[in-house]
């Protein structure tokens, strides 16, 4: 049985080695210690490594040396999201640049407040700081075992502060902080697609296997009857981002039902870019123990 702990890997020391290194030699420096950091988690991560080499043989029929070489590839590219994302937020490069497939709704939603629904396709976060020119002021939630490290390190680095975080924890403290933050006309940033220890889910056919979906961002959504948009930020060739957004709908549909058009249009976008699928561990192992399957 494999499931997501509720925490992701990676210490404090790698990403303070990757700063120095974007502050004093630059980008592409960054991206070259990168290809030796990918190579080592192919070699010695052994469980995620596991995970991700299922998914690309068995989601996408690929065969035994493209699955290998496409493992290395998405977690270079896992890995230039996160030096991007730092990069732009901390101020130590203009390189990078994007465009977007639905800026108009992202403003919409500004002028409201709501919720963007994404998933752990591409990098959401780089879109909270490539779109300054619209204000767009974003609550990123995380679990709890999260928060700190990503928070301390976001206070000392980020220049942009456009981009806050949310944890989510037992005693239901985030739900305060989401309600002010939407009163504020705020946007919310969630995540339909993992779960932790004793959460609802539903068991739902997804890139040609049933897997099991968190029902919770989706009935959260309905009690607020709040505006949301399902959004993602993937990476392009060279340094480009491309940031997409569906139209804004208010939240008058059962909760299981928007779960149906997320899930539809998170498989079209993973279809379109397998290799930013960034969910390391046995996402159709329905043997979860803890989760409450409705």
């Amino acid at each position: 049985m494999s499931s997501w702990k509720g925490k992701t890997k990676g210490g404090l020391l790698g990403y303070q080695i990757f700063i120095y290194i974007l502050r004093n030699v630059g980008l592409s420096a960054a991206y070259l210690l990168l290809k030796f950091v990918s190579a080592y988690y192919v070699l010695f991560s052994a469980k995620s490594t596991s995970a991700i080499y299922k998914y690309f043989r068995e989601r996408f029929n690929m065969p035994f040396f493209k699955a290998w070489s496409s493992v290395y590839k998405n977690y270079y590219v896992f890995g230039q999201t996160l030096i991007d994302k730092v990069a732009i937020g901390s101020g130590s490069t203009k390189e990078i640049t994007y465009d977007t497939d639905g800026e108009q709704y992202l403003k919409d939603l500004k002028e409201t407040g709501g919720i963007l629904m994404g998933a752990h396709l591409g990098n959401w976060e780089i879109a909270g700081f490539l779109l300054n020119e619209i204000n767009l002021t974003t609550n990123i939630l995380v679990y709890e075992a999260e928060h700190e490290r990503i928070k301390n390190f976001l206070d000392k680095v980020m220049k942009n502060k456009n981009v806050k975080i949310i944890a989510i924890k037992n005693d239901l403290s985030h739900l305060f902080k989401i309600n002010n933050a939407l009163r504020n006309k705020e946007v919310i940033c969630m995540h339909g697609d993992r779960f932790t220890h004793g959460a609802r889910v539903v068991e739902k056919s997804f890139l040609g296997k049933t897997a099991l979906f968190p029902l919770g961002p989706f009935s959260m959504l309905t009690k607020l009857k709040v505006p949301y948009t399902f959004a993602y930020a993937v990476r392009g060739d060279g340094k480009h981002y491309h940031l997409s957004a569906t139209p804004v709908e208010i939240a008058t549909k059962s909760a299981l039902e928007i779960q149906d058009d997320y899930i539809k249009h998170l498989e079209k976008k993973v279809k379109q870019y397998p290799l930013q699928w960034f969910n390391y561990y046995d996402f159709w192992d329905k043997d979860v123990k803890g989760a409450i399957v409705e």
